[in-house]
């Protein structure tokens, strides 16, 4: 009975990363937004409302801190857009 219940939880776990998506899950398929997505939809909402340099920070944060966000490339090319500088995060904000 051991033995089975063992090996249960052994196919169980070993599977969890298949049940997840691992690392080739499509981003764009999330329910649930991240933090990198609050960021840049905020930064969004700065650069409509004119207000570019809340946006710039902001972008900048998102780059600074969260390299690996889905956003990561749209963020650039908004930083871009607004004249900041997308490789830099020598300006962003500290949490």
């Amino acid at each position: 009975m051991k033995v089975a219940a063992f090996a249960l939880l052994a196919v169980v776990t070993t599977s969890a990363p298949l049940q997840c998506g691992g690392k080739n899950a499509d981003l764009e398929l999330r329910r649930e937004d991240t933090a990198g997505d609050a960021l840049f939809a905020l930064a969004l909402k700065f650069k409509n409302e004119g207000n570019s340099q809340s946006a710039k920070a902001t972008l900048e944060y998102l780059i600074a801190q969260y390299p690996s966000s889905r956003r990561i490339e749209a963020a650039r090319d908004e930083l871009r857009a607004l004249g900041g500088s997308a490789g830099s995060s020598a300006n962003a904000p500290s949490p």
